[in-house]
């Protein structure tokens, strides 16, 4: 019965998940338990667990004795997330530059090309984070992995946003910064590597803090 159970929250987590990234369900949206109990034919139990899953992941925000409601941020939270990926995520790339194999890095390139060839936001931002993730495979560092996954999480709604507004003025720099990103992972340039990881996430903070405005359109 547990491992039923289990397999359901996960399965609704994945789901909300989802919801949650695409911008289905934005920031500061409610989730109310018996609604989606009633959707996936399961008890509040599940639901429950679902809810402390993604908790931990960074997507919900749950009130004792109030609910949950889909994480949302202001700006100073933002910028703090930011900066705190300028320093975690060169850290974990640098980690994983000497691991990676020849297969890993053709199927670095080959997001990498496919991000730049998006022709959406939503398209763009799928693959721009399937290439930043795939950026840290390799080493055995679960802790800051987590930590990682849950800032791109939590960051998730703002990115969406700026990319609408910016959407039609082109990405050129970022297209740039992924192909240099590319050969200096496959230089095994760790230096290069960390370097640029950190370029390419403070010029989005610093982008971030010129359009509040995303913090009503997320």
């Amino acid at each position: 019965m547990a491992t039923s159970s289990s397999a359901s929250s996960a399965r609704i987590a994945d789901a909300l998940r989802d919801r949650i990234l695409s911008g289905a369900l934005g920031p500061g949206t409610r989730i109310f338990q018996e609604e989606i109990a009633e959707e996936f034919g399961v008890s509040r139990i599940p639901i429950r667990e679902s809810l402390r899953i993604l908790e931990s992941a960074g997507l919900v925000t749950i009130v004792a004795s109030s609910g949950a409601w889909v994480a949302s941020m202001n700006l100073a939270e933002l910028q703090e997330s930011y900066l705190i990926r300028e320093r975690l995520e060169p850290l974990l790339l640098g980690l994983a530059v000497p691991l990676h194999s020849p297969e890993s890095l053709t199927r670095l390139g080959e997001l990498a090309a496919e991000a730049n060839a998006a022709d959406s936001v939503e398209q763009f931002l799928d693959l721009d984070r399937k290439f930043h993730l795939a950026t840290f495979e390799g080493p055995s560092a679960d802790n800051l992995r987590s930590m990682v996954d849950r800032l791109w999480n939590s960051t998730q709604h703002y990115r969406r946003a700026f990319m609408e507004l910016i959407w039609d003025s082109g990405l050129r720099e970022t297209r740039m910064e992924h192909d240099l990103l590319v050969k200096a992972i496959s230089d095994r340039d760790v230096r290069s590597a960390e370097e640029l990881m950190a370029v390419h996430i403070r010029r989005t903070r610093l982008a971030l803090e010129h359009h509040p405005e995303v913090f009503t359109t997320a």
